[in-house]
């Protein structure tokens, strides 16, 4: 099978303890994120001067140490090239957590920071390592500052946003309209990126006090409701030149979740504003999704809605999936057609992201 390159959508940056006080102003280092240890003798995350929940790790694994390739790009780029991926698209860790953070000041600045170090991060090789702007939400004039700052500075492409509600605010709220009409007149996507950081209103963490639990139904229902609110709220109405990609929430909930917000807007949508497209045809005119190579419903959900709209992804280097062999494992499938697997693999991504095709 012949690929031009391989584009993976969502990798992460494991971002080294000693960067916050490197690219922080020096007011703000008391703030750096970092890790102590509870009563319980168990390792938490502490970010901008408050303790954040427990969460467990792999057997053997230590808090802020994943692969050398999450902090080193030149790790990095040697993992990919063994791997056979072209282009990462990487997202942040730590940064996950700033996102819950109320003092607006410490988050913008946190936001910059990683911003600038994911630029360096970057630069090494940048037609190969891609890191959307973290967005600070928390603050609409801020975000728009820093997504402009992001773009027209340091090159990045693409806004990262959480699914939550940042700040009180769902992402159909009128006070995020100027974000994604920048995002349209700078023609980069969105990327909504879940994380199980539990500091933020996040579904489960009411409900149970399994971290298991928690994980699994986070990414995927708040990805959900985010596409509710961004199609059913009719942002991709008002903004046609939205592109939108959904990360590390599976693939498989995707038919099912558009048949039923299909049947909503049809059956139910005199309670809602109405819109002149189905939910699905704005899915297909402007959202993507990232897929596990491993996802057993991934040719169901070729059949179900197509394979333009589907992008590969191996959240590298999070303990989530084995990184070793995943490229091969996608290319090697008797499931999915030729023509799809290179979708999959390269062509969607190029659109979503503006990439130029390879030669």
């Amino acid at each position: 099978m012949e690929i031009s390159r391989v584009i993976d959508t969502d990798g992460h940056f494991d971002e080294p303890a000693d960067m916050w006080t490197r690219y922080l102003p020096a007011r703000f280092h008391e703030m750096a994120p970092g890790f102590v240890v509870d009563s319980q003798g168990r390792p938490r995350p502490y970010v901008a001067g408050e303790m954040k929940p427990h969460i467990p790790m792999p057997p053997g694994s230590t808090p802020g140490q994943m692969s050398p390739g999450g902090s080193d790009p030149h790790a990095r780029l040697a993992d990919m090239d063994k791997e056979g991926i072209d282009v990462m698209t990487m997202y942040p860790t730590t940064g996950l957590f700033f996102f819950g953070i109320e003092r607006v000041d410490v988050t913008v600045a946190l936001c910059r920071a990683f911003n600038d170090w994911a630029h360096d991060f970057c630069s090494v090789a940048s037609e190969r390592l891609i890191a959307p702007v973290l967005v600070p939400q928390i603050d609409v004039h801020e975000a728009l500052s820093e997504i402009r700052r992001g773009m027209e500075e340091l090159g990045q492409r693409g806004a990262m946003m959480r699914p939550n509600p940042i700040g009180g605010r769902t992402l159909e709220h009128p006070a995020y309209e100027p974000i994604w009409s920048l995002l349209e007149e700078l023609d980069v996507p969105l990327v909504l990126h879940e994380g199980t950081t539990q500091d933020v209103v996040q579904v489960g963490t009411e409900r149970y006090d399994n971290f298991m639990f928690r994980h699994m139904v986070s990414h995927a229902f708040e990805q959900q409701m985010g596409l509710l609110s961004l199609i059913c709220g009719g942002v991709l109405e008002r903004h046609p030149g939205l592109r939108v990609l959904v990360v590390e929430a599976g693939v498989g909930w995707v038919p099912y979740w558009l048949d039923r917000m299909d049947h909503h807007v049809k059956e139910w949508g005199f309670a809602s504003a109405s819109l002149p497209l189905t939910p699905t045809e704005y899915f297909r005119r402007q959202c993507f999704v990232s897929a596990d190579s491993d996802e057993s419903l991934l040719p169901f959900v070729v059949d179900a809605i197509g394979d333009d709209n589907v992008c590969f992804s191996t959240d590298y280097p999070h303990p989530d999936h084995a990184f070793e062999g995943i490229v091969a494992e996608l290319t090697t499938r008797e499931d999915l057609s030729e023509e799809t697997k290179r979708k999959i693999l390269c062509t969607n991504a190029e659109r979503l992201f503006g990439f130029r095709e390879a030669s």
